[in-house]
């Protein structure tokens, strides 16, 4: 980080006025929060997610981070991926392969999969359900709390948002709370920390690449793209970005 802030201050690098915003900022929350939180004993750890791939897109290097420390990590999908895989749309099938892909996904990341059960391209978000969603997150009872950005192209991605988000303000606000970013959908997102994700690089791309009928080869670059552009506003060679949320209390990122 220190190299990046000499490069603009001797006018050899030429940064915007919103890049320059967003690597001040990215600095101040990365460092703020390294300096006033360390990591307890164990942590559990849940990246919820509209469907098997999401969470590993938005955050799989963090995920592998938390893991490669000895924390409990899950990732619960809201749905099985009935509605879509290599080209069919057989939902029995898809919900048998994706459900197969997710767990070898976490078997990489060596975290662990829940499923909500709601179907793929039909998110449901009712009474019903917001009690569903809640008495699942509150049987796993996490301290570190991840969900996607609910301004977002998909429907899923929503609906998954407004349930974590429920559950969370109904449960007490317990876990700390952050959102993250997928590649194509996420829209209007502003991160407030980074984690650098440089050294797990691989083994994010072996756990997006388990989804073989999801077709990674279409969207990883993508993200890839994301968390250069994250890693170079943060001081990293490639970061995930989150945000907190300004209600949430402080919690330890990897």
């Amino acid at each position: 980080m220190d190299n990046l802030r000499h490069a603009i201050q001797s006018g050899s690098m030429h940064v915007s006025r919103r890049s320059l915003l967003a690597i001040t900022a990215g600095a101040a929350a990365t460092s703020g929060l390294r300096a006033d939180t360390s990591p307890p004993a164990k942590l559990k750890v849940i990246v919820t997610g509209g469907h098997p791939g999401d969470p590993e897109c938005g955050c799989g290097g963090t995920i592998a981070r938390y893991t490669a420390l000895g924390h409990d990590a899950a990732l619960l999908y809201l749905n099985h991926g009935q509605g879509y895989c290599n080209g069919e749309r057989d939902g029995n099938r898809c919900g048998e392969i994706r459900t197969a892909e997710a767990h070898k996904a976490c078997q990489i990341l060596k975290a662990r999969p829940l499923f909500a059960g709601q179907y793929d391209g039909h998110s449901v978000v009712d009474t019903e359900h917001y009690a569903a969603f809640g008495k699942l997150l509150d049987a796993e009872n996490p301290d570190i709390l991840f969900a996607q950005w609910p301004i977002d192209k998909h429907r899923d991605h929503r609906a998954l948002s407004n349930l974590v988000l429920d559950a969370w303000l109904r449960g007490g606000k317990k876990a700390t709370l952050l959102f993250y970013e997928v590649a194509e959908d996420t829209m209007m997102f502003a991160p407030s920390q980074y984690v650098d994700i440089s050294a797990v690089e691989g083994q994010r791309h072996a756990a997006c690449y388990a989804h073989l009928s999801q077709n990674p080869g279409k969207w990883y670059p993508k993200q890839a793209e994301i968390t250069r552009f994250r890693g170079s506003v943060s001081g990293f060679g490639q970061a995930e970005a989150f945000l907190h949320h300004w209600e949430s209390k402080p919690g330890f990122l990897p």
